[in-house]
């Protein structure tokens, strides 16, 4: 299965909007910040860092419900750390908040240590970005 973009420069400056194939109604505003762009729209390094932790995030939330876990809340908190010469990314932070009567610590680890071992995202990045992960069960 193929990925299809489409970006769309919409000012005389460096603002694109993009979709993709499958979520055409839904588009994403891509700029850069002031002078090159107006700041108006995300990052293609915002992007990056979402995309990493959606991808993760999905199949962690999938695992547990196929263990048969709670899941009350799901929530996670991820930091970009860039390099600024050459512009980079460093590493990525992230800390997995769940809400869970019956998760434990060590199983909500094997799963994220699974989630990530078979993230596309985490896959094409993983040679050069550090990640850091960071697990708080709440309930």
């Amino acid at each position: 299965m193929s990925i299809n973009i489409n970006l769309e420069l919409i000012n005389n400056k460096v603002k694109f909007v993009g979709t993709s194939n499958t979520n055409q109604n839904s588009p994403i505003t891509i700029d850069y910040v002031a002078p090159i762009g107006d700041g108006q729209g995300y990052l293609g390094l915002e992007l990056l860092v979402m995309s990493f932790a959606g991808c993760v995030s999905t199949a962690i939330v999938a695992m547990l419900r196929k263990m048969g876990k709670d899941i009350s809340g799901y929530k996670v908190n991820a930091i970009g750390i860039r390099n600024e010469n050459p512009l980079s990314l460093e590493r990525v932070e992230y800390e997995i908040i769940l809400n869970s009567k019956d998760t434990t610590y060590e199983e909500l680890k094997q799963v994220v240590e699974k989630a990530e071992a078979i993230s596309p995202v985490l896959i094409a990045i993983k040679n050069n970005v550090r990640v850091i992960s960071k697990i708080t069960i709440e309930g």
